[in-house]
């Protein structure tokens, strides 16, 4: 039994959702985003909840199950709450500045690094922490990966970047004799 695809999503005042067999369209506050869920799942959409239901209990229709009332529950989400990622930079010398839709960045390279971010997300810069932040979580996401990509966090002296919170294992250096 699938514990996330059987639990309903309360569409909150303010969000309209609109479906036209299996696309799905949310309105808020924030924006617009739409989705496309499996054929084979069922779904039911009255007095303020949606419900998934799947019609077997075969492996793939349970993964289905589950990952159609994701997608939607974080369009609902995105359009109400928006999403964001946390990233901090150390190291000495390291630095990251926005010019225009391009994120530069100076982490030890011969040559700066950029990052092109796309419309939808918001870059906020303050110091060592970029906070990256929009209304699709997959975008959110992604691009937080590439920014990590381009300098991950070393475990000897652990320069580089992190995702907030994240526990970086430092190993010992070479002992001389």
């Amino acid at each position: 039994m699938s514990r996330i695809g059987n639990r309903p999503i309360f569409i909150p005042e303010g969000v309209e959702v609109k479906t036209s067999g299996n696309e799905f369209n949310v309105k808020g506050k924030l924006g617009q985003l739409s989705c496309t869920i499996p054929d084979t799942i069922e779904y039911k959409v009255e007095d303020g909840v949606i419900t998934f239901k799947r019609p077997s209990d075969k492996p793939q229709d349970r993964a289905n199950h589950g990952l159609s009332r994701a997608l939607v529950n974080n369009l609902v989400v995105g359009v109400t709450n928006g999403f964001s990622k946390t990233l901090e930079l150390e190291g000495t010398g390291y630095k990251w500045e926005q010019r225009g839709k391009k994120l530069v960045l100076t982490v030890g390279f011969s040559h700066p690094v950029e990052i092109d971010i796309p419309d939808g997300i918001n870059l906020e810069i303050t110091g060592m922490r970029c906070i990256v932040s929009g209304i699709d979580k997959h975008l959110v996401g992604f691009i937080s990966a590439q920014i990590f990509r381009k300098k991950p966090v070393e475990p000897y002296k652990g320069k580089g970047i992190r995702y907030q919170g994240q526990y970086v294992r430092r190993k010992a250096g070479k002992s001389g004799a």
